[in-house]
């Protein structure tokens, strides 16, 4: 009776950290569309950015979401979440946008990686830049959190970038009682963080309180994998390298995050529905970027990418 009482109070508490932060992140919303003429919010499938669409239907209800929203897509994206993105947006009646990393391969404007390690995640600076050049979008709205990873951690919520669409980590604006400044010169734009003093259990614990579709691959289930660096890589997926002595093995797996197949590993999971979930993500030790190998290239990798245009 005592775990109960102990472990209903923690779940009360957390309720209510989630409903002020939503109304955080629906002012964010609001300020977006006062002060920008063209936002957009970059949604990839993924439950941070399907958790960012939740946020942005409450802000403007009962009209529609008044912005599109835009993926940049690399072509090694996880089949569920692509088909997620696709009927989300349909059911919504919102306008998708998607450039394709492919198409700048295609044209020589960048190089694709080789080898065990590659990813295409570098890649989607170009692709990105791009789209907000060409649509001339002022304000990119994403699901980056402070607590994924330590450059992540520097960003304001009204993140400046300049007219190459560079992040200078030590050029920002304060930002005291709330007060968001989304003035800009000709040529920059501004990055948008509703959620970025959201914890990833936060976000879960939003996502079951809302009841929020999610794509199963967020769920455990069985999985052709093989381990490589004391990861857990799918091995169902042509994009993803594997060395011919790397012997698959069916797992209960899960994805705590949906980048690339080819830079994000899996984990041992019997968790099938959002209340495991929760559970789990509140046990662990390991952040959920820890899954990510683009992040381990260097101290730096993460800040280096947002210097040269990344989000």
């Amino acid at each position: 009776m005592w775990f109960t009482y102990i472990k209903d109070m923690i779940m009360n508490q957390n309720t209510i950290q989630v409903d002020a932060l939503e109304s955080e992140a629906i002012y964010i919303f609001r300020e977006v569309q006062a002060q920008f003429e063209k936002p957009v919010l970059l949604f990839s499938g993924g439950k941070d950015s399907i958790t960012l669409v939740r946020l942005a239907q409450k802000a403007f209800y009962p009209a529609k979401i008044p912005f599109p929203l835009l993926h940049i897509d690399t072509g090694h994206n996880f089949p569920e979440t692509i088909e997620f993105r696709d009927r989300l947006a349909k059911e919504l009646g919102v306008e998708l946008i998607v450039r394709n990393v492919q198409d700048n391969i295609d044209s020589g404007r960048v190089k694709e990686e080789s080898g065990r390690y590659a990813s295409r995640n570098m890649l989607q600076t170009e692709t990105l830049l791009d789209a907000i050049e060409e649509f001339g979008f002022d304000a990119c709205i994403g699901g980056a959190r402070r607590d994924e990873e330590k450059a992540r951690a520097k960003e304001r919520i009204f993140s400046v970038r300049d007219d190459f669409g560079q992040w200078d980590e030590k050029n920002q604006r304060p930002e005291v009682f709330d007060m968001l400044n989304g003035r800009i010169d000709l040529g920059q734009n501004v990055r948008v963080f509703p959620i970025s003093n959201w914890t990833e259990l936060d976000v879960w614990s939003y996502i079951k309180q809302e009841e929020i579709e999610i794509p199963s691959i967020y769920f455990a289930h069985k999985r052709k994998t093989f381990v490589r660096d004391g990861m857990i890589w799918s091995a169902a997926d042509e994009v993803v390298y594997r060395d011919e002595e790397e012997k698959v093995v069916e797992r209960m797996v899960r994805f705590r995050t949906v980048g690339d197949m080819s830079c994000t590993a899996a984990v041992l999971s019997e968790a099938i529905d959002i209340t495991k979930v929760v559970e789990e993500i509140r046990d662990s030790s390991i952040s959920e970027r820890g899954a990510r190998i683009d992040d381990k290239r260097s101290e730096a990798a993460m800040e280096k990418r947002k210097q040269q245009g990344y989000f």
